[in-house]
C-alpha cells in the first residue's frame, strides 16, 4: 500500500485549497498557469500525493500570500515531506487503518468507545496478542504478520507517554471486562494494565454498566480525533469507525458532531473515573480467583 498521508500533508492540502478558492481561480486555471495537469493539483489538495516545497512556493506566489503566512505554509510543506514512524509497518497496515494510525500519531485528543475489546492503546501485550490471533479467522495472517501487528500496537502506546502525549478518554462497555480473551490470567493482567494506564494524567477510563439503557446505534466502536492548529492552519475533527464491514475515517462536520454527542451521551451514563477504577480492580480480583 502507499504510505498514508500524515495530518501535515492533509493540512497542507486543505490550506492550499483554501488559498486557491479565496483568490477565485479553478483547478484547471491554476494548473494551466503552472503548466501542470489539473489532476496533479487536485491530488495535492486532496493529499493523494506529496508535493515538493518548490512547487508549494510556486502556488503561494501565484495566490499572492503575504510573506509571514508564506513562511508558515512552507514550513508545513517541509514537515509534510517527513515520513511517520509507522511507515516502517506499511507491509501489514491495510489502507484505512494505515490512515488512522497516521492521524492518531498527530492528534491532540482521542475520544473512544469500545463495545467488544479493550482499546488497542490500553491493551497489555498478551491480551493484544490473543486479540490479533483471533483476528486471523477473519483476515488470513501468517504468524509473522501477527507478530508485526503486535509490535505496531505496542509501539502506538508510546503516544501516551511521549513529551506531548495524546490525551485519551475511553468509554468501555462493561461486557468487555467480562468477555474472556485468552484465559483468566490474561484477563487479570489486562485489568491491572487498565489500572496502570488510568493513573496517567492524560488518560481517563469510564466503564459503561450493562444495567443502563442506551440506544442501539451507540453499540459500534468508534474513535473521534481532535487536532490543534499548526502554523495557523486548522485541521478538522476525524471520526474513525471500526467494525467487521467498515473501517473508515470521516471528517464531515455534521458526522463528527453527531459522534461527539454520542460519546458525551455514553460518558454521561457511565461510571465516574474513580468508580470505574474500583470496578476494574474488583474485576481483576475476580479474574484472579478463576
Amino acid at each position: 500500500m502507499a504510505i498514508a498521508p500524515t495530518v501535515r500533508r492533509r493540512r497542507l492540502g486543505i490550506e492550499l485549497n483554501r488559498l486557491r478558492e479565496r483568490l477565485g481561480p479553478t483547478v484547471e486555471e491554476v494548473a494551466a498557469r503552472l503548466d501542470w495537469s489539473p489532476s496533479k493539483l487536485s491530488r495535492i489538495e486532496n493529499a493523494r500525493i506529496g508535493v515538493r516545497v518548490s512547487d508549494v512556493r510556486l502556488l503561494l506566489e501565484l495566490y499572492k500570500v503575504d510573506e509571514a503566512h508564506l513562511g508558515e505554509v512552507l514550513a508545513l510543506a517541509q514537515a509534510a515531506m517527513q515520513p511517520g514512524w509507522w511507515a516502517n509497518y506499511r507491509d501489514i497496515l491495510p489502507g484505512n487503518f494505515g490512515t488512522y494510525v497516521a492521524l492518531e500519531d498527530e492528534a491532540l485528543l482521542a475520544l473512544t468507545f469500545t463495545a467488544y475489546a479493550v482499546p488497542g492503546l490500553l491493551q497489555c501485550e498478551e491480551y493484544a496478542h490473543r486479540v490479533l490471533e483471533s483476528g486471523r479467522v477473519i483476515a488470513i495472517s501468517t504468524p509473522r504478520e501477527v507478530a508485526r501487528r503486535l509490535e505496531l500496537r505496542m509501539r502506538r502506546q508510546e503516544l501516551l507517554h511521549r513529551e506531548k502525549p495524546l490525551t485519551l478518554s475511553a468509554v468501555i462497555d462493561e461486557s468487555v471486562l467480562l468477555r474472556m480473551v485468552g484465559d483468566p490470567d490474561v484477563m487479570r493482567q489486562q485489568m491491572r494494565t487498565l489500572l496502570d494506564f488510568a493513573v496517567l494524567p492524560n488518560v481517563q477510563i469510564y466503564i459503561l454498566p450493562l444495567k443502563v439503557h442506551r440506544e442501539p446505534i451507540l453499540s459500534e466502536t468508534f474513535t473521534l480525533l481532535k487536532f490543534e492548529p499548526a502554523y495557523r492552519v486548522p485541521f478538522p475533527d476525524i471520526v474513525y469507525i471500526d467494525n467487521v464491514s467498515t473501517m473508515a475515517d470521516l471528517q464531515d462536520d455534521e458526522v463528527t458532531h453527531t459522534y461527539r454527542m454520542c460519546w458525551e451521551s455514553l460518558k454521561s451514563i457511565s461510571l465516574t473515573a474513580d468508580e470505574s477504577m474500583v470496578h476494574i480492580s474488583r474485576m481483576a480480583d475476580e479474574w484472579g480467583r478463576r
